[in-house]
């Protein structure tokens, strides 16, 4: 095992597929003997999980900002209590979203700086957590999908902060994630096809990445 772990990271609206992904990942690293931990923020520190109930609550008026803060407030203590110690002590850290999802929903989709996201996200975390060992963004084009996906779990029968907004936000962050990868050139990972498809995409560049581990 080497001195320390690797943080991957896969990314996307939602409906995207991002959890299924994390979980299959997990599992292949497993096949090769690594040890690793599941994040799915802004959940994974039991600070974070209830600022998650807060934060998915479409009943609580708030804006951007707010939202910003949370989040930042949340993954602070998620990277101090369980990401950091993780890589420290060599084991991989798979996580659905990290900062990226603030610059989508928050940025593109809320109007906040860009500049101010980040300048948080380096105050409360590291540069190790901006930028991952591995990041990749799971995109579909079709809305109509997307929003299909999302009835299937139930979820608009009470949608939550971010699900509940207008298609118009909806295609804020959806642009907003094409126009962060083309910036960052950051890997666009096709969500349309099926989850062992997908599956086997992100593996092919991970795996990489397992060799020194």
């Amino acid at each position: 095992m080497s001195e320390f772990g690797k943080y991957a990271v896969v990314e996307g609206h939602d409906a995207t597929g991002k959890s299924t992904q994390v979980d299959i990942l997990c599992r292949e690293l497993d096949k090769e003997g690594i040890e690793s931990v599941k994040i799915e923020e802004p959940a994974g520190s039991p600070i974070s999980d209830e600022l998650r109930t807060i934060i998915k609550n479409g009943d609580l008026s708030r804006d951007g900002l707010t939202n910003l803060l949370l989040f930042t407030a949340a993954r602070h203590e998620t990277y101090r209590q369980i990401i950091e110690p993780a890589l420290e002590n060599g084991i991989w850290v798979v996580a659905a979203r990290n900062w990226i999802s603030t610059l989508a929903y928050q940025g593109a989709g809320e109007g906040i700086d860009s500049d101010e996201i980040l300048e948080m996200t380096q105050r409360f975390t590291s540069e190790k957590y901006l930028n991952p060992d591995y990041l990749s963004v799971l995109v579909l084009k079709d809305e109509t999908e997307r929003r299909r996906r999302i009835r299937e779990r139930g979820l608009l029968l009470n949608p939550d902060t971010f699900e509940g907004k207008d298609e118009q936000f909806q295609e804020d962050v959806h642009n907003g994630y094409l126009q962060i990868v083309e910036d960052r050139g950051i890997s666009v990972i096709d969500a349309s096809p099926s989850a062992d498809e997908v599956a086997a995409e992100i593996w092919r560049q991970v795996e990489p990445l397992t060799e020194a581990a």
